[in-house]
């Protein structure tokens, strides 16, 4: 049987439709449409980098103009309507999604009583029950109300004292929970007291857990190998998944379809029976400033596969050897990554120091005239009163076309 293909400008579209990246940024950013923004793409990763904005706000802003952090604080501290914890990295997920992390809480306890025992410094099992008693008789608290009489480490994750690495490990495995964020500092509370009870007496079953997270990963991505299907959420094993793929297809609730790179290469994906009935939604012409860990790009080999976009932070690049700055944000237009740009707040003064459009894409009045109104709505999202673009910012590539 002929397997269907799917080219790249097809493929491109279907993958930004489901990231929320077709459409306009129009909608409140807040209650109700904020957590259809984090229930379509599944989790947003949060990070605390925060050159201009913090990666989990610009990736909601990106999709909602009218975004402003502190919805995303209410929708956890107020709302009740998301929770935190681990996907690939620390997230903010939907708390419809939080039965199916009883699985994620059993693994990752059992990982962690194992690796960390080893890695880290000090004993922290005997810290648990401390740690618990703690927090049921005094209420909430933050890592830097446990231990108090421990020696502190150098602050970086591997060097942790015993009674911050046991708060750590009960939040992971699920006895504790985020009730809040104060700044950037995680407040953690009995889980009995942050995750509604009815929430908690959802128990599914492991099998039941891995088939949704398999069937929500597909439906989230639109395509996908076994193996980005097991590592959208980090939760199934690669074997999993691949099982999975395997029955689904046999049920019929999967067709195998061949999806075109921007090099033409063919790469043997999953998909709904539907994938070449729907057409997907063309891309608007709108310049959006992503974030590095945007879940459209964060997946850098797929980015580069899909898009042509080779990205990586400059982080422990010294300075005279880097080509762009150590943190760029890449800068989407339609279906297309045009460039990166170097920008970072300093004081009410959004300060823009390079970009550099990728190899084809000729920065004419128009494409540069969407980026400054790009660059102004994101003035005004940083709460900066100004941009201002230092001479010799735009690194033309000397590409033709547009």
């Amino acid at each position: 049987m002929n397997v269907p293909v799917i080219d790249n400008a097809r493929a491109r579209r279907i993958f930004l439709a489901k990231h929320g990246l077709s459409g306009p940024t129009a909608g409140t950013g807040r209650g109700a449409d904020l957590g259809a923004v984090l229930h379509d793409l599944g989790f947003v990763q949060l990070d605390s980098v925060n050159t201009f904005a913090r990666a989990h706000d610009l990736i909601l802003w990106t999709r909602r103009g009218q975004y402003r952090p502190k919805a995303l604080g209410h929708a956890l501290a107020r709302d009740g309507a998301v929770f935190e914890h681990w996907t690939h990295d620390a997230a903010a997920i939907p708390m419809a999604f939080y039965p199916h992390w009883q699985l994620r809480f059993e693994r990752d306890a059992a990982r962690m009583r194992q690796r960390w025992s080893e890695w880290r410094r000090g004993d922290f099992i005997s810290k648990i029950e401390d740690v618990l008693r703690q927090i049921e008789k005094h209420g909430c608290c933050t890592s830097g109300d446990v231990g108090t009489d421990e020696k502190k480490g150098s602050g970086g994750w591997w060097d942790w004292h015993p009674s911050k690495t046991a708060l750590e490990y009960l939040w992971r495995s699920g006895q504790l929970a985020v009730a809040r964020r104060d700044g950037f500092r995680k407040v953690y509370d009995l889980t009995e007291r942050v995750i509604p009870a009815d929430v908690r007496a959802q128990r599914p079953s492991p099998e039941e857990t891995i088939r949704w997270l398999c069937d929500n990963a597909l439906d989230r991505l639109g395509f996908a190998t076994s193996g980005e299907i097991a590592a959208f959420w980090d939760t199934v094993t690669p074997a999993e998944a691949k099982a999975w793929c395997a029955a689904a297809l046999a049920d019929g609730q999967v067709i195998e379809v061949d999806v075109a790179g921007v090099d033409g290469k063919l790469r043997r994906s999953f998909a709904r029976p539907d994938v070449m009935d729907v057409a997907p939604p063309a891309p608007g012409g709108a310049v959006r400033i992503m974030s590095p860990f945007d879940p459209a790009l964060r997946d850098r080999k797929r980015a580069e596969r899909l898009f042509g976009f080779h990205y990586r932070i400059e982080i422990f690049v010294p300075a005279a050897k880097r080509k762009y700055g150590y943190y760029v944000f890449p800068v989407m237009q339609g279906g297309r990554v045009i460039g990166r740009i170097d920008m970072k707040r300093d004081g009410e003064i959004l300060r823009v120091t390079g970009f550099w459009p990728e190899p084809g894409v000729q920065m004419g009045s128009g494409r540069l005239a969407r980026l400054r109104a790009a660059l102004d709505r994101a003035a005004r999202f940083g709460g900066c009163g100004a941009v201002d673009i230092v001479d010799g910012w735009l690194h033309q590539s000397g590409s033709l076309s547009s």
